[in-house]
């Protein structure tokens, strides 16, 4: 597998946040988001074995493992890397970009579905096939740029009857839009999601370096 790179951190987002978690991310994407902050993993990376994966999560010592890239899915291996993870008693996340088909994934881990909003310019890549194979533990996030991206995020949510399926969360794009416009949005609409902060990036701004 090609792999951008292997490092522990503060979880910044979903449900786990704040929580100490090992990030494997994936090298590759197949959309190109206009506020994408991890380019680099566009074609960076190392090639690495399933087993040389493993060894350096073990040395972390940290039983989160979140699985993120670029687009994790687009290496067949990573679904292998999964079950293996969770056999070994790891807590799973896997983030990923919402355009490829989750249902291949194990039902152990936990996903975290980006359902790209018309604000990042690729709503018309999503798989929405993909709201048939989410569990109750999974979470769904839409990342939220501008008014028009919230309406649009709320309707989704209201036709797929996402409340009722999954967790679901709004984040801001960090610099784009002030989370207290979406926080007052949610108010007014009485939405059940959860508002979701990058708090990685307010820990230390834009500047991810300190995450590695």
């Amino acid at each position: 597998m090609k792999v951008c790179e292997i490092f522990t951190s503060i979880q910044g987002e979903s449900s786990y946040a704040g929580m100490l978690c090992t990030f494997i991310r994936m090298t590759g994407c197949n959309l190109r988001c206009f506020y994408c902050d991890t380019q680099y993993a566009y074609d960076e990376g190392r090639e690495l074995s399933e087993d040389q994966i493993m060894q350096e999560v073990k040395r972390s010592g940290i039983s989160l493992v979140e699985i993120t890239g670029g687009e994790p899915l687009l290496q067949s291996e990573v679904f292998l890397l999964i079950k293996r993870l969770l056999d070994e008693g790891y807590t799973v996340l896997v983030e990923t970009n919402g355009s490829i088909s989750i249902k291949e994934i194990d039902k152990r881990a936990v996903i975290i579905l980006d359902i790209k909003t018309p604000g990042s310019g690729m709503s018309n890549k999503m798989d929405l096939a993909n709201f048939n194979h989410i569990k109750h533990t999974d979470e769904i996030k839409f990342v939220i740029t501008d008014r028009m991206d919230y309406e649009w995020s709320k309707e989704i949510i209201r036709k797929y009857n996402l409340i009722n399926k999954c967790h679901l969360l709004l984040s801001p794009v960090h610099g784009i839009i002030a989370p207290g416009k979406i926080a007052q949005w949610m108010l007014e609409d009485k939405l059940e999601a959860r508002l979701n902060l990058q708090i990685h990036k307010y820990i230390q701004g834009s500047d991810t370096s300190f995450l590695k």
